[in-house]
């Protein structure tokens, strides 16, 4: 130790290791926040993949279960995405992606969420939802991408989706309610 009234140079040297390891327990805390981001969002669509998805799921169960409302997932299936890759090329397809994507984002309230959770598959949550309002929700959506006018390339590009509304409880798993979404999604589409 120093004689004077300054700081001894071990005092020093650990005051600047303290500030140095924070700096770098600052830099490690936002790669984790980004590498959870990555985990959880789609690489092509600004939207949370399955496992985000799945955390959102999980989140809405819960709330279902503490203030006993109603709410619903649909199940949400791009048809004709094949043919358009293999036609088009898969540029073609992205496009026809980040479009249904926008629509189903534009086309739901914002405290909803939208999420891609496979190839030509999407799924929306619905918080505060009847079976009824789930029902009209999901015929809004098919009419708004069956109504649009996808082009690449100057070609007209159909789009169709079919989609099934599964409703949610607070005694509900998460695999059950998708499982319920996607049965009605597939008896739709046979029904078509």
């Amino acid at each position: 130790m120093t004689d004077g009234p300054g700081v001894s140079p071990d005092v020093e040297r650990l005051i600047e290791e303290i500030g140095r390891l924070r700096g770098q327990v600052s830099q490690l805390q936002a790669r984790v926040e980004q590498l959870d981001e990555l985990a959880h969002q789609d690489t092509l669509i600004s939207l949370p993949n399955r496992r985000g998805f799945m955390r959102e799921l999980e989140r809405l169960i819960d709330r279902a279960r503490r203030y006993d409302h109603g709410a619903a997932m649909l199940f949400v299936d791009l048809d004709g995405l094949k043919m358009i890759n293999d036609t088009f090329g898969h540029r073609a397809g992205d496009e026809a992606l980040i479009q249904v994507a926008d629509m189903l984002a534009k086309g739901v309230r914002r405290s909803d969420v939208v999420a891609r959770i496979g190839g030509d598959e999407f799924a929306v949550l619905l918080e505060n939802a009847t079976e009824q309002s789930a029902h009209e929700t999901a015929a809004r959506l098919e009419d708004l991408i069956c109504g649009c006018e996808f082009t690449h390339d100057g070609d007209a590009l159909p789009l169709s989706v079919a989609i099934g509304v599964g409703m949610i409880d607070g005694d509900d798993e998460p695999h059950a309610v998708m499982q319920r979404a996607d049965e009605e999604m597939y008896r739709r589409k046979a029904a078509a």
